[in-house]
């Protein structure tokens, strides 16, 4: 574990900024990972990605396993080589997608049977080769099985919880590569009780960083703020703490505000995929017919190639033509929007003036401008 460590730079609040030094590169904190679930972020290439200036994506264990299989991906060099991606890669476990198959998995206290959503074909999962396959991927940041439970059912997160602290201990021992950073991962539904105990296990363990998952899953923002601002003061200070699939700018901005480090969401380049646009000051409808004869960029002050290159009309035009070109411009912008806000954020935080920066930033997403842009079609 040479290659992996954490500093905090520095901290306003409980909002921190630092640096996760990784064996392909530093990532500076807050950060925001685009999701390429299968070794490919949809709609962008790696150069493209790394103009975006995005220093961490994310792969998908679960259909990676299934297609084309970890072992070619180890044959092909590594997912590094095998995407062309020179910088961080962080892969989950496949404990969500394991979790969104209710239908047709069956856990137990060793791991889970389900069937391939690709041909049926029965497969399972433990905690030993989910760190296996991971491994045979190589990313540099990996994640611990976890069993996500639905929110709101309190018997299932207790047995959910008990079996990933459990498979937290075996993924600990199954682990062999030194080259790469295994994260535990926090449950407990909304139940504080429960996130309490999750953080003081897993916090207790030889875990170089923390994930938090089973929130964005269901319960309300409220619930969601709730459970991390419970979590902030009992996770170790001295290690990152990622939040899993959590990847709006509100959310990314209330996330670092109660001590979140690491986003990850397929979030910016679905919307494009349904011609919608993030702003920091809401959503547009890239269909909507107001947009026909505007000249204007997406975004005035946005420094994205879309919006220095590309009018509302044009992008329009794509949409309702179906051009593969605008999932294109549309990721590129929505990209931008998350990986530029996550600066905006360190830098705030590094001058110690986060407090007024989210305080400005909720009030512009949420507030007058909002209602305008909803008037333009959010």
């Amino acid at each position: 574990m040479e290659s992996f460590s954490f500093e905090l730079i520095a901290q306003d609040g409980a909002a921190r900024a630092g640096v996760f030094h990784t064996p392909h590169g530093d990532l500076l904190t807050p950060v925001f990972a685009p999701v390429g679930t299968q070794a490919t972020v949809k709609a962008i290439t790696p150069r493209q990605l790394e103009e975006l200036q995005a220093s961490l994506v994310l792969a998908n264990t679960y259909h990676l396993f299934l297609r084309p299989g970890d072992e070619l991906v180890a044959e092909m060099g590594g997912l590094h080589r095998f995407m062309n991606w020179p910088n961080p890669i962080l892969t989950d476990s496949g404990g969500f997608q394991v979790f969104s198959l209710a239908d047709i998995r069956k856990v137990d206290a060793d791991g889970v049977s389900f069937k391939s959503h690709i041909d049926g074909s029965a497969r399972r999962l433990t905690p030993e080769s989910s760190i296996q396959i991971q491994q045979n991927l190589g990313a540099d940041i990996i994640m611990a099985f976890d069993e996500c439970a639905p929110p709101y059912d309190r018997e299932y997160n207790i047995q959910a919880m008990a079996r990933t602290h459990a498979w937290a201990e075996r993924c600990l021992n199954a682990k062999t590569r030194s080259d790469q950073a295994l994260f535990g991962i926090v449950q407990g539904g909304i139940f504080p009780d429960l996130r309490e105990e999750s953080a003081k296990v897993i916090g207790s363990m030889d875990f170089p960083g923390i994930a938090i998952g089973g929130l964005s899953v269901g319960e309300s923002k409220a619930e969601m703020h709730a459970m991390l601002e419970l979590l902030n003061p009992i996770l170790p200070a001295n290690k990152p703490r990622y939040l899993m699939g959590v990847g709006s700018p509100e959310d990314l901005v209330n996330g670092v505000m109660r001590g979140i480090d690491i986003f990850d969401c397929v979030l910016p380049t679905r919307l494009a995929r349904h011609q919608a646009v993030m702003t920091h000051h809401g959503r547009l409808n890239m269909l909507n017919a107001i947009f026909a004869h505007d000249e204007r960029p997406i975004d005035s002050e946005c420094k994205c190639y879309t919006c220095q290159g590309f009018s509302r009309a044009y992008l329009r035009h794509l949409v309702v033509a179906k051009e593969m070109l605008a999932s294109t411009l549309l990721s590129i912008h929505n990209i931008h929007t998350l990986v530029s806000l996550s600066r905006m954020m360190r830098q705030a935080i590094i001058e110690h003036k986060f407090s007024q920066f989210s305080s400005e930033y909720i009030t512009g997403y949420f507030g007058t401008t909002q209602n305008s842009l909803q008037q333009e079609g959010l």
